[in-house]
């Protein structure tokens, strides 16, 4: 049975909603323009949906080399290459990370539609974080997600996981960057290397999920679900698995359509 990449996300700023795509280009740090961008507090740390579901709410799209955001009826938008050229010494949870502040004026903008004050601030160069695997004692540079660049996800998971909510939970919840379709609930946990389109890609570990996945992206407001139905079947070692982390091992076109070539 073969498997189809059915969806491909990216998420331009880290925990805002992301933006589907019909192809992306795959980079050792992730797919081009995702997660390349996060939001800090005056503490320098990075925030995200678990202290603020809001987060979900702001919508990028990507035009004519410049990212617009809604959120709610206000736009901002700033060019994908517009930085200030003072480097911040911030974190990604346990990886130091170097960026820079995007504007003043976007900084201002989320800050005032947030309503704590926070700096908009972009990665600029591979190797200005790393993140070191334990499982496959190798270090990656990375983006400014969690951990691992990519998230790959089966339908069939996804699938299963449906019919044991009494509300039914889209993909979103996940914030997959790889869709494919699959047979049985979690194969992808299993995947070692594989191929789609024009990349070759290497499974990392299975991905522990946190409270965000409660967070309901349509309406920004934390549920107790799916994370309590998930805990019951998925719990290993105190950590509730749901998608793989995988790692691009060359750069490369992926669309969806491709097949996976194991």
């Amino acid at each position: 049975m073969s498997h189809i990449v059915k969806e491909i996300y990216i998420y331009p700023i880290k925990s805002l909603a992301g933006i589907s795509c019909k192809q992306a280009s795959a980079e050792e740090m992730g797919f081009e323009n995702d997660r390349r961008w996060m939001l800090i507090n005056a503490e320098k740390l990075h925030v995200t949906q678990r202290e603020y579901p809001i987060m979900s709410q702001f919508y990028p799209q990507i035009l004519d080399g410049k990212i617009q955001i809604t959120f709610q009826d206000q736009k901002h938008e700033f060019s994908i290459d517009e930085h200030l050229d003072i480097p911040i010494e911030t974190k990604v949870w346990d990886d130091k990370s170097e960026v820079v502040e995007v504007s003043k004026a976007s900084s201002e903008w989320f800050s005032k539609h947030l309503g704590f004050e926070c700096k908009l601030v972009k990665i600029i160069k591979n190797g200005d974080r790393k993140h070191e695997s334990s499982r496959l004692k190798e270090t990656f540079n990375v983006s400014l997600a969690d951990g691992y660049p990519y998230l790959l996800i089966g339908t069939e998971s996804l699938d299963f996981l449906n019919e044991k909510l009494d509300d039914k939970i889209s993909i979103l919840r996940f914030r997959p960057n790889i869709v494919v379709s699959s047979k049985i609930a979690h194969e992808e946990d299993n995947f070692d290397t594989f191929k789609i389109g024009e990349v070759d890609f290497k499974n990392v570990k299975p991905c522990g999920r946190c409270i965000m996945v409660n967070n309901d992206p349509q309406k920004g407001i934390i549920k107790k679900e799916p994370l309590k139905t998930l805990s019951k079947y998925r719990n290993v070692n105190n950590s509730v698995l749901f998608g793989t982390n995988i790692v691009a091992l060359n750069k490369g076109i992926i669309s969806v359509g491709d097949e996976i070539a194991f």
